[in-house]
């Protein structure tokens, strides 16, 4: 018996199907992972990123600015601070979902 996802489109214009493989493309880097995962956590800015992941700050910014184009994170400024998070909940489920499937035996 075939698996079935309720309301899955059988084609997507180019756009569509661009945008959908750059977005499998994010969540096929473990830094961007590990960034959305600590996201998903608490709001932090790039040298809060950097500390807790142990990475540098150019390439929090680098990962982020991709996150960011994908509409998988927003900003907000506060001050000369700015501070990151999801943009939803989206890509969190399937972030969840990839990982639920993987663990399960």
């Amino acid at each position: 018996m075939t698996p079935s996802v309720d309301n899955l489109p059988t084609e997507l214009d180019e756009h569509t199907l661009f945008l959908t493989t750059q977005t499998f493309k994010a969540l096929s880097d473990q830094t961007r992972v590990r960034i959305l995962i600590l996201l998903s956590q608490k709001e932090c800015s790039v040298n809060e990123i950097a500390q807790c992941l142990s990475l540098s700050q150019s390439t929090v910014s680098h990962q982020l600015r991709f996150l960011k184009q994908l509409r998988l994170v927003k900003s907000r400024r506060e001050g000369t601070m700015v501070y990151y998070s999801p943009n939803d909940e989206h890509v969190l489920s399937i972030l969840k979902q990839t990982i639920d499937h993987v663990k399960h035996e």
